[in-house]
């Protein structure tokens, strides 16, 4: 059940991006266009320092839920998915972090 998760939020956030703004969350994200998502980013970004910050394991895990959640919000905003980025996290696996950073520099 977990593991097919991503796929189908990329499918319901797909449909919230031709629904009326006032049906749904999203749709008005979505409506607002990508400054208001970046900004939803950003404030979800900081409550996962804040959470982690705090130690509690439970609600760290609730704030990195909501940031990648609108990271995915984001995603099917410029017609990308997490399957686009998993793809990408497999081509970097078993890559250093130095190695790939480097490399990013000089393509």
């Amino acid at each position: 059940m977990n593991q097919d998760i991503l796929p189908r939020l990329a499918e319901i956030l797909e449909t919230r991006k031709l629904a009326a703004p006032d049906s749904s969350y999203v749709a008005k994200l979505f409506h607002k266009g990508e400054d208001a998502i970046l900004k939803k980013i950003g404030e979800e970004a900081t409550e996962v320092i804040l959470a982690s910050k705090e130690g509690d394991a439970q609600h760290l895990v609730y704030e990195v839920a909501d940031l990648w959640f609108h990271s995915m919000v984001l995603l099917a905003h410029h017609g990308l998915s997490a399957a686009e980025v998993l793809q990408e996290l497999a081509r970097r696996e078993g890559v250093s972090g130095i190695a790939e950073k480097a490399g990013r520099a000089t393509a």
